[in-house]
């Protein structure tokens, strides 16, 4: 899966492509990169509504890989790479949004599996035994 990344695009129109194909991820975008292992500040997030332009170190527009096989590591590396952009993968955790910072060697595919509410089981009453 690809998606394209215009030069005058927002950073809400990245974040909503991919959370169109990922439901239960999320991408944020900062101000400084973030070492492996470490967590992104929240000081340095920003605005969905910030344009592109103003944040990426390199002015071009282009194709960015986030099919389902890719790490979170590697789409965050090639945002950096390629767009001069400071990218963080989150996972939902019920009521939570997770840095993927411990698991950024999972796939894209497994990330948003892993971030899925559990399935409900209907509650069944156990059958009343027969009378003998």
């Amino acid at each position: 899966m690809q998606i394209y990344i215009r030069e005058d695009a927002m950073v809400k129109d990245i974040q909503e492509k991919f959370e169109t194909v990922y439901p239960y991820l999320k991408l944020e975008f900062y101000r400084k990169p973030h070492r492996k292992g470490e967590y992104s500040s929240e000081e340095e997030k920003i605005s969905p509504d910030t344009p592109l332009e103003s944040i990426r170190i390199r002015n071009d527009s282009g194709w960015m890989d986030i099919s389902y096989y890719r790490t979170a590591a590697a789409v965050e590396h090639d945002f950096s790479y390629i767009f001069g952009l400071s990218a963080q993968v989150l996972r939902k955790a019920g009521t939570l949004w997770l840095e993927t910072t411990s698991t950024d060697s999972w796939t894209l595919e497994e990330l948003n599996n892993a971030g899925k509410p559990p399935k409900r089981r209907a509650f069944q009453l156990p059958e009343r035994p027969e009378d003998d």
